[in-house]
């Protein structure tokens, strides 16, 4: 195995239990100017992309080309073999969603001049090359859309709501809510997501698939989950909601569950308390 990654939002330390591996090696780069793997490969899974909204608005461009330069590399790669190939996309293609809950059949609502379509645009024109390349070429191809991940090794300065949130609770600090708080997403464990990702390379099914958790929850509820898991007894701060915030964010699973037999399983606050368990380990060896 050989992972590529310019380490613009990621870290070495984290694949340290890997280093030693006679199976796997680490390249340092930026697929979007290149892709430096020599010799066939069985397939590639194509990550590359920040993907909070603070990276990929204070990265731009960079955020654009990862999902266009960088996705055309990364199947041009799996065309030489033959390989499959998997596209990392994302729940953001629906945008600001008017059907609840989203079905992967549905188009989206996205604003394509608006801040955020950097990263939602971008990803949206990254499931067209995946998909020219497969009618074009008939290359095996799939595409995740990924809704809302969390769980250890999200870095504690992400950016996301809930590595915010768990760590102002564990510094005792105000949880951050941005707008009234009524606004919903639905948040799946790292696990419960690799599991699905890796049932759908596995399988032959060409659609996009959404891995995500159905479950709903707004993010006033969150904070009172976030502070129940950390015992903690943080006031709560209200800023404005940003530009393209969208207000609501669900997966339908249908096509998961009835194509890959997935489903996830790991609950909100057993989620929240490895992630609580994890961020203070990080501290104690001064990494947080």
């Amino acid at each position: 195995m050989v992972a590529v990654d310019n380490l613009s939002t990621g870290r070495l330390q984290n694949l340290a239990h890997l280093a030693e591996h006679p199976r796997f090696a680490f390249v340092r780069a930026d697929v979007s100017k290149e892709f430096p793997v020599d010799g066939p490969v069985d397939g590639v899974l194509h990550f590359a992309s920040p993907a909070s909204p603070p990276e990929y608005l204070a990265a731009p461009l960079d955020s654009l080309d990862v999902s266009s330069l960088g996705t055309r590399r990364a199947l041009d790669l799996a065309l030489a073999s033959g390989a499959r190939f998997l596209l990392a996309s994302t729940s953001e293609i629906y945008g600001d969603p008017e059907v609840h809950p989203q079905t992967e059949d549905y188009n989206g609502n996205v604003d394509p001049t608006g801040p955020r379509a950097v990263y939602d645009e971008a990803k949206r024109f990254a499931e067209t090359l995946t998909s020219t390349y497969r009618r074009l070429h008939d290359l095996p191809t799939a595409i995740v859309r990924i809704f809302n991940t969390y769980g250890p090794r999200l870095r504690p300065s992400d950016g996301r709501v809930v590595s915010n949130f768990v760590m102002q609770a564990i510094d005792g600090k105000p949880l951050t809510v941005y707008g009234t708080g009524d606004q919903s997403r639905s948040f799946c464990h790292v696990s419960d997501e690799v599991r699905g990702i890796v049932a759908l390379f596995d399988s032959d099914v060409a659609v996009p698939v959404n891995i995500g958790n159905p479950v709903e929850i707004s993010m006033l509820e969150l904070v009172d989950v976030v502070r129940e898991v950390t015992e903690s007894s943080s006031d709560v701060v209200f800023e404005p909601l940003p530009v393209g915030d969208p207000t609501r964010r669900r997966p339908d699973i249908t096509r998961a569950r009835e194509l890959l037999d997935w489903e996830p399983v790991v609950t909100l606050r057993e989620g929240l308390g490895q992630m609580r368990d994890w961020y203070q380990e990080e501290r104690r060896h001064g990494r947080a």
